[in-house]
């Protein structure tokens, strides 16, 4: 019942906000019949809830759903008479700034998409294919000399190998398939679309090793292969995409050694290779020289080791995730003074002891700061206006070493005690208890007293010298 209404909301949405105006200009070409039938077919496979030809009875070029996109192109040779063709096809209600045509939960792919639209540039598919299980299509050699754009968004019922898809896509820029039930290896063809600027493959069920020669994809920008059942090494040849941003492995199986040319990647802003199974010896030191990093998340890998003095030429990281990774020793005070723009510091469940460095206080941009159960002890730099700013994303408890003074203990940490675990008070420093000696009507205390007499000998011992 819930999903009924929640398809009637966006179909009613739809329909108020994509009929547009029917009028045809009669000074432009109509969409030729097959071409404009071929529209109605897959229309009603994507949703035949709709009476599409009766909503759209004119011209598609003209009047057509949000998401169908038209353009004119030349003729060839002689002919230079301009014809309409469909360029785009955009399918899953998104928003009202996006209302494409809604998808029932009995999508289907029409095979016409593959064999219709000679000049489609984008093909995009979001929540069509939820309940009823469709395969992933065997597309022809013939189709996508135009594509750009291949997008599926969270759509769990495609399943099937990508083999039979990849074909030879020279003009193919974005292949998104994310949420999928698609699974195998990513096929070798793949390395073939050189034109290729974002390959995001998140969310699947690929698995296997990763032995895409990734060296012929010179423009890729965006690499997304996390939350997948990969394994094995990461391949040497990632180190050759040099105009990468961002690089996500994360949530797979990977093994061996973090490669160590990652560093030749110097575009790189985003980089995540948390919760795999990488075995290098220690944080890797490569990061220090990668001055465009925004965020660096390695959570999950049992590097171990001390967390080395690395942060001097990375100022300008935003994210930083290095939870449960076996890490050992002191915080660097480094990080507090270079690391001024963080917003999130991950450092939780690792075996780090000694104080939170002072330098930590100054921190004036972070919003999360997460020590958890480590072996942490001493007195807390926070300022209750720093531990009021953060709130409950200060999150120290686990580090029964650690201690708060008593005049803050009830001001500064109000409303975090859920994060903090039970803090205790710091002791007070341990002082002479003052003496006091008479003499006359002069009164000292005797621990300066004793000072002043070792002063004295100091000054002797100097004249003698």
């Amino acid at each position: 019942m819930a999903l009924s209404s929640s398809v009637f909301v966006c179909g009613l949405g739809f329909l108020l906000t994509l009929i547009s105006s029917f009028a045809v200009s009669q000074s432009q070409l109509a969409l030729n019949s097959e071409e404009q039938d071929s529209v109605y077919q897959v229309l009603d496979s994507i949703n035949s809830d709709f009476p599409w030809r009766s909503i759209f009875p004119d011209d598609l070029c003209s009047s057509a759903p949000h998401g169908v996109v038209c353009d004119y192109f030349s003729g060839e040779g002689d002919n230079e008479t301009e014809t309409p063709h469909i360029t785009e096809l955009n399918f899953g209600y998104v928003s009202d700034y996006s209302p494409n045509p809604p998808c029932s939960p009995y999508s289907t792919l029409n095979p016409r998409i593959f064999s219709s639209f000679k000049y489609l540039r984008k093909l995009f598919f979001y929540k069509c294919f939820t309940q009823t299980n469709v395969s992933v299509p065997e597309i022809p050699d013939s189709f996508g000399s135009s594509l750009e754009e291949l997008v599926f968004v969270e759509n769990p019922s495609l399943v099937g190998s990508l083999s039979g898809m990849i074909r030879n896509f020279t003009r193919l820029r974005r292949l998104v398939l994310t949420g999928t039930g698609v699974y195998g290896k990513i096929p070798d063809e793949v390395a073939n679309l050189t034109s290729l600027e974002e390959l995001t493959l998140s969310q699947n069920k690929f698995s296997g090793e990763l032995t895409l020669n990734l060296a012929n994809l010179k423009e890729l920008k965006i690499l997304d292969l996390s939350h997948n059942h990969f394994q094995g090494n990461v391949s040497d040849t990632i180190g050759r995409l040099s105009q990468l941003l961002k690089l996500d492995l994360s949530w797979n199986r990977f093994t061996g050694k973090i490669p160590e040319n990652i560093k030749h990647l110097q575009r790189l802003a985003f980089l995540d290779l948390s919760y795999n199974e990488f075995s290098s010896p220690g944080l890797p030191l490569f990061l220090g020289q990668m001055p465009m990093l925004r965020e660096v998340y390695l959570s999950g890998n049992k590097l171990g080791g001390q967390i080395p003095e690395i942060w001097e030429k990375l100022g300008g990281i935003l994210g930083i995730g290095l939870s449960r990774m076996g890490l050992i020793g002191k915080i660097p005070a480094s990080m507090g003074i270079f690391l001024r723009n963080v917003s999130y510091l991950g450092l939780d469940n690792n075996k780090l002891e000694g104080t939170v460095p002072e330098e930590f206080g100054f921190l004036e941009k972070v919003n999360e700061l997460n020590l958890e159960n480590n072996g942490l002890s001493g007195r807390l730099p926070f300022s209750s206006k720093f531990a009021s700013r953060i709130g409950g994303k200060l999150r120290l408890k686990g580090n029964i070493g650690l201690c708060v003074d008593e005049e803050q203990s009830t001001l500064t940490f109000k409303g975090s005690r859920g994060s903090l675990g039970t803090l205790k008070i710091c002791s007070k420093p341990d002082l002479p208890s003052p003496v006091l000696v008479h003499g006359g009507s002069s009164t000292i205390h005797l621990y300066c007293f004793y000072q002043l007499m070792l002063l004295g000998v100091l000054g002797f011992l100097f004249v003698l010298a």
